[in-house]
């Protein structure tokens, strides 16, 4: 197996979203393995690195590989929903200030006081009946 990740981790050295490496946990690398859960090897773990899942698929380089594309791609997909998100969120913010200042330009034109008038007229004209 080590020959195929070796080749595994070649292939995605200029990634700028995954990252495929390797540990020694019987050295430096212990503690690390130790806080990730790692009893046996070799033990091949994927995910976020706050939260390492243990991968149960193909060892040979190309299960590898093809695990390591389609991880990706729903990377990317997610990485697409956030932006799309984010877009929406901004546009609402936007959306949101510019009702905000209408609203004070408004109020600031005197709406106020023509309600309390309009009021204060239908009051008057009430009493007189």
């Amino acid at each position: 197996m080590k020959p195929d990740w070796d080749k595994l981790m070649e292939e995605f050295s200029g990634s700028a979203t995954q990252l495929i490496g390797d540990v020694d946990c019987t050295a430096d690398g212990k503690p690390l393995c130790d806080a990730n859960g790692v009893r046996g090897y070799p033990t091949i773990k994927y995910g976020d690195p706050s939260d390492l899942q243990d991968y149960q698929g193909g060892r040979d380089f190309d299960a590898l590989k093809k695990f390591a594309e389609e991880e990706k791609k729903l990377e990317e997909a997610e990485q697409f929903f956030k932006d799309e998100v984010q877009k929406l969120q901004d546009t609402y913010q936007k959306l949101s200030t510019e009702k905000d200042e209408k609203l004070a330009a408004v109020k600031a034109a005197g709406l106020g006081l023509m309600k309390s008038v309009k009021g204060a007229k239908a009051k008057e004209t009430k009493d007189e009946l």
